[in-house]
């Protein structure tokens, strides 16, 4: 089980993020995270998502290619 987690700017870009990696076989893990960055004046966003690899885990691994 590898795991990643996705962040952005509270935008469709992100929701097509997140959208993109259970079309590649990503899991959603648990619920949205969403804070308030008041120094950029927007809010973030971020998404665990989890993937059953093959693949032994590494460090080296790039996970987005997964």
């Amino acid at each position: 089980m590898i795991y990643r987690l996705l962040t952005g700017d509270d935008s469709s870009a992100f929701c097509h993020k997140v959208s993109e990696a259970l079309s590649k076989g990503w899991e959603l893990y648990g619920d949205p995270a969403y804070a308030f960055d008041a120094e950029h004046g927007v809010m973030r966003c971020a998404q665990a998502v989890t993937k059953k690899v093959d693949a032994p885990y590494s460090p080296d691994m790039k996970l987005g290619a997964q």
